[in-house]
């Protein structure tokens, strides 16, 4: 019995060092099997866990003045997201996270649980990294940071719209910012990351694609003169109680916008209460009768025409003309005067004998061919291209009130590049907002013998004769035109709502800078261009020239001139036009 038991006892012993052996050795088979057969799989498994694929932000191109001073950069911010996935399973303290944020609990539990099939989930734009830090530092599970980038205007509400903004995705939405956008986007990269059980990245395992930034661009502008420029302008509205304003500023010789300004204007670093009349950029967008300003255009194709020379004169007598059932008046009954007194004195009158004497496509053709009607090209988002009467309507009326800039629209960008276009000398260059390096061509568009005739009879209006006396530069001969238009409100001309105009070419005698100055709808008793724009030409004209470092060319002998042309007898227009 006691060998039986024996037996029995050791029997059972090998049985269980034998079940023991398989075990281990199934276990050791299996861990062989795992870790050297079939290590990939194990591998990818464990990659899936902790390795991550990440996007590398690329930072937006920067836009600069023409200087180099930055007007627009791109700087780091951190966004918050979630894993709804994992926030759910992980059990996220969806009220931690808000309270952190400072958000409403309610809707981030909300937003987590609508999308708790996803795996990527924002919560929070754009914090600054300090801030950012102290979110993640609470370390709750599902959330995570991720750097982007935000734009940032250091000139403000200056240059705001030219320069526009962008989105939240750092995509341009306005201005220059949207014209230019295949230049100043960056093309994200992407990298792989390890990450912990908790989320947190433990390093940069590999580059997979790196980051390529945006272009920077130079742009047109000095930041200096566009200050001052936007001062300027803002000063004159609040002085007479405007709704509205713009100023432009071209270079003769090359085309490029100087200065671009309007009021009411907007931050583009803080858009919360940003309202839609703020935003438009006026100089482009907004199209208005020019007046007076286009009668320097009319007097123009007068002398080409061949039929009239500085030394014509028009009867004006008794200061109005009927033209059908249309009585054209001048400011006062100037009697009988010559083409340059038609400019210094702004007559109605003689530009509508102008007007009615030749064929009646002449002046339509002749500002459709200084680009009145059309897109300047400029490329700036949204331009407006104004409006020329068709040929249908060239009734003698309709001649009659474009000659002296009313039934056609224009925006002051329109009206600015036209008065280029004449100081050049009649080459007509392309708009840029891009700085130029070198000369620009441009194409003629009239012979400059008319325009050597023109600017002097322009430079009287700016005389004690004039009407544009306060446009005076001290030290330059400034050439320019007043323009004082009604409003058409509803349909009508609005009885004491006016466009207060003044374009300006300097220094006369080798124009290198032009610039228009619109005051929409003063309200302070003065609304006359002479009174409300031209000053404001004067003042940003002033420095201007000294920022850009132009010699004067107004001697003591020239100062004590008035600027009017001998009137020499000639052909005198009778009021039937002939």
């Amino acid at each position: 019995m006691n060998g039986a038991k024996g037996l029995t006892f050791a029997g059972r012993h090998v049985v269980v060092v034998v079940i023991m052996a398989i075990c281990f050795g199934g276990l050791a088979a299996r861990a062989v099997y795992l870790h050297v057969i079939d290590q990939e799989f194990l591998q990818r498994q464990g990659d899936a866990r902790m390795l991550r694929e990440e996007p590398i932000a690329a930072h937006r191109g920067i836009l600069k003045d023409r200087n180099g001073l930055p007007l627009a950069v791109s700087t780091p911010v951190v966004s918050i997201w979630v894993n709804p996935k994992e926030a759910i399973t992980r059990r996220l303290d969806a009220r931690a996270l808000a309270v952190a944020l400072d958000l409403e609990p309610a809707a981030v539990a909300r937003r987590i649980k609508e999308n708790g099939k996803r795996e990527f989930l924002y919560v929070k734009r754009h914090l600054s990294p300090e801030a950012a830090e102290e979110v993640l530092a609470n370390e709750l599970p599902g959330v995570y940071g991720m750097t982007e980038y935000r734009r940032f205007y250091p000139e403000g509400e200056v240059a705001s719209h030219i320069i526009g903004f962008t989105n939240l995705d750092d995509a341009g939405q306005e201005g220059l910012e949207l014209a230019l956008e295949e230049k100043l986007r960056g093309v994200p990269g992407k990298k792989r990351v390890l990450r912990d059980q908790k989320g947190r990245k433990v390093k940069d395992v590999a580059l997979i694609r790196a980051a390529r930034p945006g272009q920077d661009v130079y742009l047109s502008f000095d930041a200096r003169t566009q200050y001052l420029a936007y001062r300027e302008l803002a000063t004159a509205i609040a002085q007479h109680g405007a709704k509205a304003g713009t100023a432009v500023a071209l270079d003769v010789e090359t085309g490029e916008v100087l200065a671009m300004v309007n009021q009411p204007s907007f931050n583009p670093n803080n858009r919360t209460r940003l309202k839609p009349d703020e935003l438009r950029n006026r100089a482009v967008t907004d199209m208005f009768e020019p007046g007076s300003t286009m009668k320097p255009f009319t007097v123009a194709v007068a002398m080409e025409s061949g039929k009239y020379s500085p030394r014509s004169l028009f009867n004006t007598n008794p200061g109005t003309y009927r033209v059908h059932n249309k009585l054209v008046s001048d400011h006062q009954n100037y009697g009988v005067i010559d083409l340059g007194t038609i400019i210094t004195k702004s007559s109605n009158v003689g530009t509508t004998q102008i007007a009615l004497s030749l064929p009646r496509e002449t002046l339509p053709t002749f500002l459709g061919r200084f680009g009145f009607g059309k897109n300047t090209g400029s490329g700036f988002p949204g331009e407006s291209a104004g409006r020329l009467q068709p040929p249908e309507r060239w009734r003698p009326v309709e001649i009659a009130t474009m000659s002296y800039g009313y039934g056609l629209t224009t925006t002051a960008l329109q009206l600015a590049h036209g008065y280029a276009t004449l100081a050049s000398g009649g080459i007509a260059r392309p708009v840029s907002f891009i700085r130029v390096d070198g000369p620009v061509k441009g194409v003629r568009i009239i012979d400059k013998s008319v325009v050597d005739k023109l600017i002097p009879m322009m430079e009287s209006v700016v005389t004690q004769d004039g009407t544009a006396l306060k446009a005076a530069v001290p030290g330059y001969r400034i050439a320019g035109k007043t323009g004082t238009a009604h409003k058409a409100v509803g349909g009508t001309y609005a009885a004491d709502e006016y466009m207060s105009t003044f374009v300006g070419m300097a220094p006369a005698s080798r124009p290198k800078v032009v610039l228009a100055v619109v005051i929409d709808s003063p309200s302070n008793g003065q609304y006359y261009g002479g009174l409300v724009a031209a000053p404001v030409f004067s003042r940003i004209m002033a420095e201007t020239l000294r920022l850009m470092n132009i010699e004067p060319d107004r001697s003591a002998e020239h100062l004590a001139q008035q600027g009017r042309l001998p009137v020499s007898p000639a052909v005198i227009v009778s009021e039937d036009g002939v």
